[in-house]
């Protein structure tokens, strides 16, 4: 076995619809990588948009701060259970079809957060543009062709998101904070010219499809969400989710979550160390302002300030990162972004200089957002080219329950 980054969807025999997914993945290269990363970029905005507005929603509202949050737990909820399940949507009815119903979704959504300033309708926006842009974000993953494109792609997740909070707070500022939540939108732009290059043939019929494995792949997740919320309930429910589904699993081998994936070592490595670089990461942004505020004077809007430029260099460097690791060892790269991980949080504990602490996230940041390029490449390698859109969908929501789970392990270490 070669210890080089395969390109993507070099695995397994060919099929019809593999063919399509190829000849679509072939049409994105260049100037036209760009429409990619517009159309996944913009979910970060959905995560990290909200930072700074939503006082300014609970004073509108007439309601707490913590009630005005469910926006952005609905929104996580959308994204994590949207993952997999617009994945599948992707592997079964092509990828015209995603675009059209996840664009959908987007708009909706976004259309009732801005139209629509009373809670219970902004949580079901919110919910309704994670879930669509989640089918977004897997299908331009799935479109990505070379590490270069992947890295692309990823990295405008990174950018993003380290740039959404003071994006939201000035959108806020010139227009509200309702048009601040409904940023995500974005994304929609282009839809319309990835559709456009990816306008002829369709994947073939596949396995008729495994509803009770996306009902309780749905419930896993959901129960997963909530774990940091309410740890002993959704402890139980994933539990017995997790359990059914793997019964499911043995039963149907080419169901919703396919056998092949979950029997595959360097895909369940790939995304277990996705997840663990996101915990680290999504960890320290939490961690880091806390250690700031604690040692230094600056202020809030300082600190946030700071945060942007570790966050920012993370995302940046991650594109050459994943570019490169088409023409590394396999085991190097591994070695240096699990490194870095581990350097980050060990460098926060020992200092408390700001530079330093900011270095500490700026090491984490690289690698968990090299991370899911690299490890997206590799995770998508591993299987056959026929079930590279579910394993997109799976290898993205370990990283996003990852970026669910390091804050609350954060919060729970400083009790």
């Amino acid at each position: 076995m070669s210890n080089s980054l395969a390109e993507p969807g070099t695995s397994g025999p060919a099929t019809p619809g593999s063919e399509t997914h190829d000849s679509a993945r072939g049409r994105f290269h260049g100037p036209a990588a760009l429409w990619l990363a517009l159309m996944a970029g913009p979910l970060s905005f959905g995560i990290a948009g909200p930072a700074l507005i939503l006082d300014d929603a609970a004073r509108d509202l007439d309601v707490s701060t913590g009630a005005v949050t469910w926006t952005v737990t609905a929104f996580g909820w959308g994204i994590a259970v949207g993952t997999p399940l617009l994945a599948g949507l992707l592997d079964r009815r092509g990828v015209r079809a995603a675009l059209t119903v996840c664009g959908l979704l987007v708009l909706v959504g976004a259309g009732l957060v801005a139209g629509v300033p009373v809670l219970p309708v902004l949580v079901l926006g919110t919910a309704l543009q994670g879930l669509g842009t989640a089918g977004l974000t897997a299908t331009a993953m799935n479109l990505a062709g070379s590490p270069r494109v992947m890295g692309l792609v990823t990295a405008s997740l990174a950018v993003v998101g380290s740039t959404a909070p003071l994006a939201g707070s000035l959108v806020n500022d010139v227009l509200s904070w309702r048009a601040a939540l409904a940023l995500p939108v974005l994304s929609v732009l282009a839809v319309p010219f990835v559709a456009a290059r990816c306008a002829k043939g369709a994947p073939t019929a596949r396995e008729p499809f495994d509803p009770w494995g996306a009902v309780l792949l749905t419930a896993l997740v959901t129960a997963l969400v909530f774990v940091p919320h309410r740890p002993l309930e959704a402890g139980v429910c994933s539990v017995a989710a997790a359990a059914l589904l793997t019964a499911r699993v043995r039963a149907r081998a080419h169901g919703f979550v396919p056998a092949v994936l979950v029997r595959t070592p360097r895909f369940l490595v790939s995304a277990g160390l996705a997840f663990c670089l996101a915990v680290v990461n999504f960890g320290m942004m939490y961690a880091i302002p806390e250690r700031l505020e604690d040692h230094t004077s600056w202020s809030s809007s300082e600190i946030g300030v700071a945060m942007v430029w570790p966050l920012l260099l993370g995302g940046a460097l991650s594109w050459f990162v994943v570019a490169a690791s088409a023409r590394t060892g396999r085991r190097p790269v591994i070695t240096a972004l699990v490194t870095l991980a581990v350097l980050g949080p060990v460098l926060a504990a020992l200092t408390t200089a700001s530079l330093a602490l900011l270095a500490a996230q700026a090491l984490a940041s690289i690698a968990a957002a090299s991370g899911q390029g690299v490890f997206a490449v590799h995770a998508t390698s591993a299987v056959p080219d026929a079930q590279r859109p579910p394993a997109i969908g799976l290898f993205n929501l370990s990283y996003l329950l990852g970026a669910a789970f390091g804050p609350a392990i954060v919060s729970l270490l400083a009790l």
